[in-house]
């Protein structure tokens, strides 16, 4: 049968052929079948099936052989299997009844066409546990969950086909006692061996902990407390066998145990109230609000179907059916018409929720309440309380309101379809009223907006209309009451007289003698039915030119109209009267009379500018001149400009020539004119008709001037000459000046005088009243008074009466030089030798450079002891003249008979 191979590899290879052959004919060892794992799945699915969902799994066992191998089913319009064995839901199914139905799975391979058929027997998971449930003798005859075996001690095994697990169905909330078997877990190896079974996973050693307990000897997997499907709907275990040594004798096996719910939850509303709206006036089928309960059971289930229902409406009017509500969605909607918020504004619903599909029987149930408010439209139009209104105004008055129009509207207040809004639809074509709405009571208030005349119209008849700010609803019209006649009576009032027309224009000629009637100025009196007088007065005249007669308005004058008066203005010159009525009380009315004074020829020319300079060479300068005129053209330019005759050197200095109509050019006719002001009497011309001339003199300053023909400065401040007026002010200050200087010099020198006939009489070293010195502050000397007493004294006037000691100088003389030194001089010996000590002084003070060039009466600031040459004011003398008899100067020589005469004589 084997073919001989030389050597030894092939006699062994042979041999190991021949050993394997015999051991699987002998069922020591069988060889690798493929095929599926089982030949009947049996399978329990839950009642509700979603499409997508994981059912189970079929396992193929192809013995490596490396081929495709593709899974079809016999009804993939509900199921769907993939490559890998996982059989899903091809779309939402829903497993009813006890029976079971069977699904056919083939397996076939694509290279050798080879096909494997197997049998799924699809049962309802509840149908499933409810048998597990009512049968007691489940827990003695347990299914058996079983092992792949295998063998250890060869590389060659014998491969049982592997079971697939299904899912183990336990329903929820089972009652005791405890614990309940589930499923019994075994091994192959239990014959030979002892075996301990263990599961891991959550509810077993994992969270939560003690809710599936195994028997490690005889493997029963049990339930050891009831499980809460809202709480884990499944768990995941995995089941294990080992030997007394630990040592793992099966690979683990998963085990899924899922939690069949039970209806042990009642529907829940989201809220307790529900609020909804709804407009009053809607069809059948509006939708008004959805309410919406939850159910914590399974939602696949029938026992999380929630169907909801109307149980009661409040108020029962005008239907007890208004309102429907749809059983799955729990959406409310109106069934019926006749929704009218004025009748019933809001409604009521008791509705109720109930799983199970809405079973009465086994479903539960939950209630909630639905408040249906009920939303305004505007089906009411505001209507009138009464067809005529009244009312009654004074006439001429504005923004007063006459009648107060009151409505009623069955809409809801203060919304649009509340608020009135009020149309003058006829008796005001000139529109002399409105009718706004008061916000706080939707009245309305007939206003009058325009003056009212008594005399044109004594009453009104208005048609008022009245509407909503939103329009009223669709097929609603406005009724008869939505309009009403309101009725104004006007009433009379004393109006004030008025001009027409006002301001009033008259235009004449200037210079209108006093009392020329100008014109007729009248008022009317507005108040046709009341017999009146009216009276007139002048009210502003500013240039005092009018009078007007009391009783007719006519206007003369008083005074010459001028044209040039600073009162007018523009040739227009403004006045205002007064009229007033004898009513009670009486009124008043202004009226304008404005009067256009048309130019005449009444104002002679004048020269501009009327000071003018000019240099006293009369090259490069010119002066240009022109003219002004009162009046207008063309009684003003062009003018006409000459020299007068008079005085004769004018024209011989002088010369001007005329550049234009308004303008002449005036210049030095000879080379030179020495500086000064000059007085040119120029004759100057109008243009009018009977041409006006004047002779204006315009006053010329000829100043000298610099290289670029400016007055200099010093010329230029001669030159600006004043007024006569200012210049006649300013001589008289001037004058008194002089004469107050010269009053206190003779003062001065009277005094003087005396104090020096006084001291003659003195011994100067016995004296001591001019030693004491006055201050007008505390402090300092002799030494601070740096001031020069001579600035007040005129050097030519006075006498040099007092001689300046040698050494002593004045702290404010600034000398030139270095001042010299002079012999000391002695002092007056004897009277009778004065005038030689005298006549020193005298000599020594002309060679003395400090002193001043003229002689002047010098000043000595020191004039205390010590002084070699001593003080002539200390010669005694009393304080009058008279007391003393001074012949005996006249022995002093002939510079001392003078003072004898002014001293000795008598008082006159």
């Amino acid at each position: 049968m084997y073919r001989r191979r030389e050597g030894s590899g092939g006699l062994l290879l042979l041999t190991l052929l021949a050993v394997l052959q015999i051991a699987a004919e002998c069922g020591v060892i069988s060889p690798c079948r493929p095929g599926f794992s089982e030949d009947v799945y049996k399978v329990g699915l839950p009642d509700i099936i979603e499409k997508g969902q994981p059912l189970f799994t079929v396992r193929f066992v192809d013995c490596s052989r490396g081929g495709l191998v593709r899974f079809e089913c016999n009804n993939p319009e509900d199921f769907r299997i993939e490559a890998d064995g996982v059989v899903y839901a091809a779309r939402d199914l829903q497993l009813s009844g006890p029976q079971t139905s069977a699904l056919l799975i083939k397996a076939i391979d694509d290279t050798t066409q080879q096909q494997w058929i197997t049998l799924a027997r699809l049962t309802p998971s509840t149908q499933q546990v409810m048998e597990l449930a009512s049968d007691p003798a489940v827990s003695k005859d347990l299914k058996e969950i079983t092992f792949p075996s295998r063998n250890l001690d060869s590389q060659l095994k014998r491969m049982k086909r592997d079971w697939v697990i299904p899912p183990i169905n336990v329903a929820e909330n089972l009652r005791a006692p405890f614990p309940q078997e589930l499923v019994r877990i075994r091994s192959d190896h239990d014959k030979n061996r002892s075996l301990r079974y263990s599961v891991t996973g959550p509810g077993a050693d994992q969270p939560p902990t003690g809710i599936f307990l195994i028997d490690p000897i005889s493997g029963e997997l049990s339930l050891n407390k009831p499980l809460d499907r809202e709480h884990i709907p499944n768990f995941h275990l995995r089941a294990h066998a080992v030997d007394l040594n630990g040592n793992q004798v099966e690979n683990p096996i998963d085990i899924v145990i899922n939690v069949i719910d039970m209806n042990d939850n009642r529907p829940e509303f989201n809220h307790p109230i529900w609020n909804g709206t709804v407009p009053e006036g809607s069809k059948p089928g509006t939708v008004v609000m959805t309410v919406t309960a939850v159910d914590k059971d399974d939602p696949k289930t029938s026992n999380g179907m929630i169907r909801y229902k109307i149980l009661s409406q409040t108020p029962d009017s005008p239907t007890s059916n208004m309102f429907t509500i749809n059983n799955k969605t729990g959406g409310i909607i109106t069934v019926a018409a006749g929704l009218d918020r004025e009748k019933v504004p809001q409604y009521m619903l008791i509705v109720q929720a109930t799983d199970m599909e809405g079973s009465p029987i086994y479903g539960l149930s939950n209630t909630a309440t639905a408040v249906i408010r009920v939303t305004d439209i505007n089906d009411n139009p505001p209507e009138f309380t009464a067809d005529t209104f009244f009312g009654e105004v004074h006439e001429n008055r504005v923004n007063v309101i006459v009648a107060n129009l009151t409505v009623t509207d069955k809409d809801q207040p203060n919304t649009q379809a509340w608020n009135a809004v009020y149309k003058i639809t006829g008796g005001d074509p000139t529109g002399r009223f409105s009718v706004p709405t008061d916000p706080t009571n939707n009245e309305g208030l007939v206003t009058v907006v325009k003056p009212i005349d008594y005399e044109m119209h004594r009453v009104y008849v208005l048609t008022v209309e009245a509407r909503n700010e939103e329009p009223l609803a669709r097929g609603i019209h406005s009724p008869r009451q939505s309009t009403a006649t309101v009725t104004i009576r006007v009433l009379d009032v004393n109006e004030s007289p008025y001009f027409d027309p006002n301001p009033k224009l008259i235009k004449l000629e200037e210079g209108k003698p006093a009392e020329s009637m100008l014109t007729t100025f009248t008022a009317q009196d507005p108040d046709r039915f009341m017999q009146q007088s009216i009276r007139y007065t002048r009210l502003s005249d500013p240039a005092n030119w009018l009078r007007i007669d009391p009783n007719n308005g006519r206007i003369t004058t008083m005074a010459v109209l001028d044209r040039e008066s600073p009162f007018v203005k523009n040739s227009m010159y403004n006045a205002t009267f007064l009229a007033t009525d004898n009513g009670n009380p009486f009124a008043t009315g202004t009226g304008t009379l404005q009067i256009y004074l048309m130019d005449i020829n009444d104002n002679a020319p004048r020269v501009f500018p009327q000071e003018v300079e000019i240099c006293e060479k009369p090259e490069p300068n010119a002066i240009n001149i022109t003219a002004i005129d009162g009046d207008l053209m063309p009684n003003a330019g062009p003018f006409a400009f000459e020299l007068a005759n008079m005085p004769v050197d004018v024209k011989r200095n002088w010369t001007i020539t005329r550049i234009s109509g308004d303008y002449a050019q005036l210049r030095l006719k000879i080379g030179f004119l020495e500086s000064g002001i000059y007085d040119l009497p120029i004759i100057i011309t109008d243009s009018g008709n009977l041409p006006l001339f004047n002779t204006s003199h315009l006053r010329v300053k000829v100043c000298q001037c610099d290289i670029n023909g400016d007055c200099t400065d010093q010329q230029h401040i001669m030159a600006a000459g004043l007024g006569t007026g200012a210049i006649i002010a300013i001589l008289l200050c001037i004058i008194i000046l002089l004469i107050l200087v010269l009053l206190f010099v003779v003062w001065m020198k009277r005094r003087d005088k005396e104090r020096q006939a006084k001291q003659l009489l003195i011994d100067p070293e016995d004296d001591v009243r001019d030693n004491i010195l006055k201050y007008d502050e505390e402090g300092g000397g002799e030494e601070d008074q740096d001031y020069d007493l001579s600035q007040l004294q005129q050097p030519d006037t006075l006498e040099p009466d007092v001689i300046k000691p040698v050494g002593i100088r004045r702290l404010d003389e600034r000398p030139l030089h270095p001042e010299p030194q002079y012999p000391m001089r002695s002092a007056a010996p004897h009277p009778g030798d004065i005038g030689d000590f005298i006549n020193e002084g005298l000599k020594a003070a002309d060679n003395d450079p400090t002193a001043p060039p003229y002689d002047s009466l010098l000043v000595f600031d020191y004039e205390g002891s010590g002084s070699t040459a001593g003080s002539l004011s200390s010669l005694n003398s009393s304080s009058s003249g008279g007391d003393q008899d001074y012949d005996y100067l006249n022995d002093w020589g002939p510079r001392f008979r003078k003072l004898a005469d002014m001293y000795g004589g008598s008082d006159d």
